[in-house]
């Protein structure tokens, strides 16, 4: 490793320490195997609660939970995940990622290794696209799916904003990243947050997301939540929350006002994790996804 990537690394790693400092205490950390590599998952609540994986947006690591861990930690074991080659902890290896069928493979390889049969499933931004994925391939393996403000499941991204990212796509550097998140958050991103999402995206190590196609929401079984960031950059929130009513007329479809796209789950977390709370505690004893296939 040369001595510039080295430091970039050190630089990551000193900003994701700082943001995983923020968790609560009792918090396990868990490399788990994989076929596709070892993956880092942060771990919070009793463990045998009901389990909750949460799959954060692109470059914002598993470590951005630490608010919704502390919130819902006594009632689920929660289990957040630093995507395989994102930034993070986790360590590509073995088979190769190249499609969605292989991302259901890297979970259910993952929820294998966690003990967790089945398990309720929340993911952000590109997280939600995953999870939503996943969900539609393996019914029988989510209780519950809640979509943060999802990108590409409901609706595209607006065109202005994939101009302004322009510039984090051509040269991924952490002043090009800050820029991005002080315009779509009008200033309001998370300290601790924002520095891990800009030192992450120089780490030479990274893997391009997944082109994944839209999931088909008439494939899903149970319980859906749809979070909607009211003040989102990267999509019209009104116009993704009627989407999203429209493909899940039994789901639940909220818009959380004065919350942007990469704010959350951070930003306005009181607010996301009191209806997260609300909906995954909601007829536990009720049949849940995959109950009728």
């Amino acid at each position: 490793m040369s001595t510039t990537a080295s430091r970039t690394h050190q630089d990551f790693d000193a900003a994701y320490d700082a943001l995983l400092a923020r968790w609560p205490a009792g918090t396990a950390e868990l490399d788990v195997p994989t076929p596709y590599g070892t993956t880092r998952v942060h771990a919070h609540g009793p463990a045998g609660a009901p389990p909750l994986v949460l799959l954060p947006g692109g470059g914002a690591t598993g470590a951005v939970w630490a608010g919704t861990a502390a919130a819902l930690g006594g009632q689920h074991r929660v289990l957040a995940v630093d995507l395989p080659g994102d930034a993070g902890r986790s360590a590509r290896g073995g088979r190769p990622l190249r499609t969605g069928d292989d991302l259901a493979a890297w979970l259910d390889a993952l929820l294998d290794g966690l003990g967790a049969g089945r398990a309720d499933l929340c993911g952000h931004s590109y997280g939600a696209l995953l999870a939503f994925g996943y969900a539609e391939r393996r019914p029988q393996r989510v209780d519950r799916l809640a979509l943060l403000d999802p990108t590409q499941c409901f609706a595209g991204f607006r065109p202005g904003y994939v101009l302004r990212a322009l510039p984090l796509l051509l040269r991924p550097t952490r002043a090009n990243a800050l820029a991005l998140l002080a315009r779509e958050t009008e200033g309001t991103a998370d300290p601790d947050c924002a520095e891990v999402y800009g030192q992450g995206v120089g780490l030479p190590d990274l893997a391009r997301p997944l082109r994944l196609r839209r999931p088909d929401a008439a494939a899903l079984r149970g319980p859906v939540l749809v979070l909607v960031a009211g003040r989102s950059g990267a999509h019209d929130a009104r116009k993704v929350a009627a989407a999203a009513r429209r493909a899940l007329p039994d789901g639940e479809v909220a818009v959380l006002e004065g919350v942007t796209h990469h704010g959350l789950p951070v930003v306005g977390g009181d607010a996301l994790n009191a209806r997260l709370a609300a909906f995954l505690g909601r007829g536990r004893d009720q049949a849940a996804f995959g109950a009728s296939l």
